[in-house]
Order: structure tokens, then sequence, then C-alpha cells
């Protein structure tokens, strides 16, 4: 396994022909197999599977989970065996740690098998030219949303330009998160051009989709590192144009019943990744990794204690979090358990049998309720002054968890702090929270004041320490990185 990942971009960038012999598809390199429709979508079946390789590549493990325990509302267990974890909460990862390895490689497989489609779709001869332009609008899509998420954990990374392996390439220099957000923009202006307003599948993404995330990467680049704040008023447009089009989209709040939207297949999914629950493409981080150990779990990851006792109380608070738990026959509050912590009850398999380590429970990406809360944000932020819509927009959020609107009359400030606080309520755990604090720069301050039962950090948080250091194993390979 080593070997694999210690040489992840050469791989990436060349491929395995004995991975090609045996398993050909979604593993097209360079332009081969790209002369069809079929090859096309057979490349960009391997650009979401990458995404869903549990503990190898992409998001259906822990990973992102642990990456975000930087955060106020993410920790884990003090001992045991989760010293990796504990390196994401305390600021001194080592770059030799495992655990950021699958979103690092997944998003670069992902970006490979995209670029590739990207650079020679023209040369399909066959198919029909709408569904072609869709299959290219979702390649720009993904490689946009990998380029998002790897410039938001690493800050500088290497941009790759070409699905063909050239020597160059281990010396490859990274790129300013600048340089990585207009290439963002970029494909993403392109998604929203060819991608149709509905989904090909509950998999893949919509027009809507493509211009909520887009809306995400403008609410960031109005905070750090970029700061530029005329993003603020291109953010607030780009969501409200999904508000106002929810119909088309057929997107909303979902009312039934919170703990479902987990389930995955309801009205709030804006872009969900969906797993099949086998061995080659399941969720790991339901189950077992969200129980303590008093019920036989792994206690991974869990709420921090200032953060529960902060969350608002009503129904959504009491979705979200399991405070008790049964322990041979007997029920013992979250006090008595081993880790002296609540647990995270929206990642608790809520049917079937809880305790296990794989599940078919999809993995949300993006929904609904967090383009609302980024429209009331951005458009306080960009105006200095909330609107009507940005009221109805936060408190349809509030209203479903049971709270009551935000008082009228709020300065654009005080208003988008609420907004941000509602963020980190209504995604608790959903690994929002560490990139809202990253954008505005409150990191040091949501760890000043830790609980004594949480972990404390390891030293001074600089702005250095917002950006995970490369993995070792790749920076061996190209000195640049």
């Amino acid at each position: 396994m080593k070997k694999i990942y210690s040489l992840a971009l050469i791989i990436i960038l060349t491929g395995c022909s004995k991975a090609l012999e045996e398993d050909p598809q979604g593993l097209i390199v360079g332009s081969a197999g790209l002369s069809s429709q079929a090859g096309l979508e057979s490349a960009l079946t391997g650009a979401y599977g990458s995404l869903m390789v549990p503990w190898e590549s992409g998001f259906t493990t822990v990973s992102q989970i642990a990456m975000c325990m930087g955060a106020d509302d993410l920790t884990t267990h003090p001992g045991s065996n989760k010293e990796e974890f504990r390196e994401f909460d305390r600021f001194n990862v080592s770059s030799l740690n495992s655990r950021m390895v699958p979103i690092w490689r997944g998003c670069y497989k992902t970006i490979q098998s995209t670029t590739n489609i990207i650079n020679n779709y023209n040369a399909v001869l066959d198919g029909n030219e709408t569904t072609i332009h869709t299959i290219v609008g979702e390649a720009y899509f993904l490689r946009a949303l990998c380029y998002f998420w790897l410039t938001r954990f690493w800050g500088d990374v290497p941009v790759i330009p070409t699905e063909k392996y050239t020597a160059d390439l281990l010396n490859l220099k990274k790129s300013t998160p600048a340089v990585v957000y207009q290439l963002i923009e970029a494909d993403l202006a392109k998604a929203e051009e060819w991608v149709p307003n509905g989904k090909r599948d509950p998999g893949r993404p919509n027009k809507g989709a493509v211009k909520a995330l887009l809306a995400e990467v403008y609410l960031t680049e109005g905070g750090w590192p970029l700061k530029d704040v005329s993003k603020y008023a291109l953010a607030a447009a780009k969501a409200k144009e999904v508000i106002d089009n929810k119909a088309t989209y057929k997107f909303d709040l979902y009312q039934d019943g919170y703990l479902k939207i987990f389930a995955g297949g309801t009205v709030e999914d804006v872009f969900t990744l969906f797993t099949r629950g086998q061995w080659s493409t399941y969720n790991s981080f339901y189950g077992l990794s969200t129980m303590p150990e008093n019920e036989g779990g792994w206690s991974d990851f869990f709420p921090e204690i200032n953060f529960f006792n902060n969350f608002p109380a009503g129904t959504r608070k009491d979705a979200t979090f399991s405070t008790q738990f049964v322990v041979k026959g007997d029920t013992i509050a979250w006090q008595n358990v081993t880790t002296k912590h609540p647990y995270y009850k929206k990642f608790t398999i809520q049917t079937g049998q809880k305790d296990t380590y794989m599940s078919n429970n999809p993995v949300i990406m993006l929904r609904y309720a967090a383009v609302l809360l980024t429209y009331a944000e951005a458009q306080a932020r960009a105006t200095g002054t909330p609107n009507e819509a940005a009221y109805a927009a936060v408190d349809a959020v509030r209203v479903r968890a049971g709270l009551a609107k935000l008082p009228t009359g709020l300065s654009g400030a005080d208003f988008a702090t609420a907004v941000v606080n509602e963020r980190a309520w209504e995604l608790a755990g959903e690994w929002s929270r560490w990139f809202d604090l990253v954008r505005l720069e409150k990191v040091e301050e949501a760890n000043a004041s830790k609980h004594a039962d949480d972990l404390t950090i390891s030293g001074p948080i600089t702005k250095q320490k917002y950006w995970l250091p490369i993995p070792g194993a790749d920076a061996a390979v190209n000195p640049n990185l």
C-alpha cells in the first residue's frame, strides 16, 4: 500500500497497465478510447468512482471529517489508536499522516479523468451533441469541485495541465489559491453552460448544483486568503438563482424529519455521492466510526463539548446528537461513556444494523440549506444591510429547526455573524465549519477556550497551520511540492 500512494501523482498521471488490463472501466489514460460517446461516459464513470473508494480515494471514509477537526464542532478520542485524528485537532499534522491521503489522491485521480475528457472530447466521432456536452459539463463540475477541496485544505497545490504523463510533471510547481480559483471559476462557468436543469441520475449534478457550488466558491473567495470582497455580491446573485429556480431544479428544504436528510434522496440533495454498500464503494464514516466504545464503536469523531452546550435546544439538536446509549440493557447518559462526550446521531445508521463499518448511506456534499445560508450571508456582506430575502432564507432554516426567526433591524455585520452561527449548527459535523472558520480567520478564536474534557492545541495557531502539509510521499517525489 505504501508503495502505491508514495508515488500517487506518478500513478495518477501514468496509470497502471496491470490495472488497465484487469479492470479497464473508468481508467482510460490519455486520449485512447475517447473517440466515442461510450468512451467519454466510461471515463466519467471512473471520475465519479475515484471519489468513492473506501480508505483509498475520495470522500466515503472519515478522512474529510478528520481533516476538519481544527474546527470546534469535531474532535476525537484522547487516547486509543486515534493519533492521526488528534494531529488535526491539535494542529500538529505530520506530512506522513495517512488520513489526508484519500482526499489528495481521490481529487487528483478525478482531475486526471476529467482533464482527459475535457482535452479530448472533440475527438468523439459519434453520439449526440447535447449528451456529449452534458458529459463534458459534468467533468468540468467534478474538476472544479476537486480543486476547490484541494486548495481549501492545502492552499498552494499543483494544477495538472494534461492527462498524459511526461517527465516534466515530476517538477511541476504549486499554484497559488488565486490561480487555482481562476481555474475553478472557469470550469464552473463551462459546467453551468452545458449541464442541464435535470440530473441524469440522483448522484450527478444539475445546473442548480453547478450554481450552488459556484456560490460557495465565491463566498469562500470573499474571505481569507483571497479577501476579494467583490465576490460576495457574486455569491449572493448565484445562490439567489438557485433559490428562485428551486422548483426547476427540484430543490427545497426537506420537512418530513431532519434525520431522513442524511439517508439521501430527498429534495435537500444538491449534490450527493451515492454509495452502493459494496466493498468497492461504500460509506465507512457512518456506523462504528460515530459510536462510543460502550456500544462497540470506534469513537473516531464526535462534537466538542462547548459546541454541543452552545447548540440551540430544539428538534434539530435532538436529531443532530446522540446523548443516551444502551449498554447491556441499561441506558447511560453521554457523560458516562468512555469519552464523556455526546455523539453525532445524524451519522448513525438509522435503519438496520448500526454497529457496522460499511453502509450504503450517501455522502451529501452540498445541500439546499447551505445554499440558503450562503445567500443570506453573502447578501448581507455585499450590501451591508440584509434584505427581506436574506431574512427569509435564514429564517426558513431556523423555523425548520424549531427556532424563532432572527430579530429584524440587525446590522449587516451582526446579521452575517448570526448566519455563520446558523451554518455551524445546521451543518454541524458536515465538514463545513472548518472552512467557515478559515475564510473568516476565526480558527484561533474557536480554539481559544476549550472545555476541560476536550483536546488542547499543541502550540500557537498561525496562518500557516490553516493549511495542511503536502503528503510527504508525493513531496519526496517532486521537490517543488
